[in-house]
């Protein structure tokens, strides 16, 4: 696919502290890597090569994990949302290009969105996902043609005007940088769709329907959208052998001496189960690691390199541990 990408990947995460105290957002673990590497696979998996993220918070992390896979361009100050597209306006040259939010979990098929994008013609296409609760998200209001015509942000459901939240994931021309305001600062929500609707430029929204896209904005939603992913409302490529019906183990990982599995589970690579352990799903327990003998885990997420000592009890939880990324997998491993 011959367009270029940018992953925004500079915020700071503030709703999942205090995981992001430790890592940046787009590094969050689900399954066996992080978000944004998600992300990148499946933009590599639609066929787009070329892709930048604008970096602020842990940069180093960012960079480190990825190398030259990607580029960079790093903010000292935030920018905002457009801002940060700005800043890697040289990078996109004269195409049409997508830009990913840096913490959304989905399966957009990126081919029908740009088809639908260059059938509108427009200067702007924002994929827009119903939901049930709008008080989380911004709502997009449209004409029957999929006109953009208004924005409501975060609106009580009574209140709400539409049921399409605006998932931060956006296809551009080039000319979507004439209708950026002269400010170091620059929003879309706030600054950039307000001048196209300001100038009556034509944009429009695509609706991805049954195609999966969750934000990642909580712990609640973190966790739902790791269970999402092994049990199928997700559709995300993850390693790991099927050894029986909605049982996922991975290769140096053994399940002699436990007492209780109930799936959904899914457990990485190299993990170390102690004896008499009861496994309920649904749970995922990250690579490398270990879980002492007798513990009972139930309803939880346990991420790379996580060690509960023998006894413990974890239902309906997120555990983790300090130094975190040491242990997620890297890029083609």
């Amino acid at each position: 696919m011959e367009i270029r990408a940018q992953v925004l990947a500079a915020g700071l995460g503030t709703r999942l502290r205090p995981l992001t105290h430790e890592i940046p957002k787009p590094m969050v673990p689900v399954l066996d890597r992080p978000v944004m590497a998600h992300i990148v696979d499946h933009l590599r998996r639609a066929g787009i090569q070329d892709i930048v993220a604008n970096l602020h918070y842990f940069p180093d992390t960012i960079r480190d994990y990825f190398g030259d896979a990607i580029e960079y361009v790093e903010e000292e100050e935030l920018s905002g949302t457009a801002g940060g597209v700005r800043r890697c306006r040289e990078f996109f040259g004269d195409g049409t290009f997508l830009v990913f939010s840096g913490d959304a979990l989905t399966d957009i098929d990126i081919e029908r969105f740009l088809a639908a994008h260059r059938a509108n013609g427009g200067v702007a296409t924002i994929a827009a996902k119903q939901v049930a609760d709008t008080q989380e998200y911004g709502v997009i209001v449209h004409d029957a043609q999929g006109r953009i015509s208004a924005f409501q942000e975060k609106p009580h459901p009574d209140e709400a005007l539409s049921d399409l939240a605006n998932t931060c994931i956006y296809l551009f021309e080039p000319e979507i940088f004439d209708y950026f305001p002269d400010t170091a600062f620059v929003d879309f929500a706030n600054d950039v769709f307000p001048a196209l609707l300001a100038h009556d430029v034509p944009f429009h929204v695509h609706d991805i329907g049954d195609e999966y896209w969750n934000d990642v904005g909580s712990l609640v939603e973190l966790k739902q959208g790791t269970f999402d992913a092994i049990t199928g409302g997700l559709d995300l490529r993850a390693e790991g052998d099927e050894i029986e019906p909605g049982l996922v183990l991975g290769d140096g990982t053994s399940f002699a001496g436990v007492e209780l599995v109930e799936p959904p589970v899914w457990i990485g690579r190299d993990v170390t189960i102690g004896k008499h352990v009861r496994l309920q799903g649904p749970l995922v327990i990250g690579d490398e690691a270990v879980i002492g003998d007798g513990a009972c885990l139930k309803d939880a997420v346990v991420f790379p390199g996580t060690e509960l000592p023998a006894g413990s009890i974890l239902i309906s939880g997120i555990a983790g541990h300090v130094g975190i990324t040491e242990n997620l997998r890297r890029p083609g491993t």
